[in-house]
């Protein structure tokens, strides 16, 4: 492997992460603001 193939492969991984915990976090908040609006717990 190359080490520019290597740096891309190393570097693809924090940018998955940072997407997947976009989407929980947008989804979390979404739930919330949803709960707090009708009155209910989130729990």
């Amino acid at each position: 492997m190359t080490t520019a193939a290597l740096t891309a492969y190393i570097l693809v991984w924090p940018v998955l992460v940072a997407i997947v915990l976009f989407v929980i976090c947008r989804g979390f908040f979404r739930e919330w603001a949803e709960a707090r609006r009708n009155g209910q717990d989130l729990i």
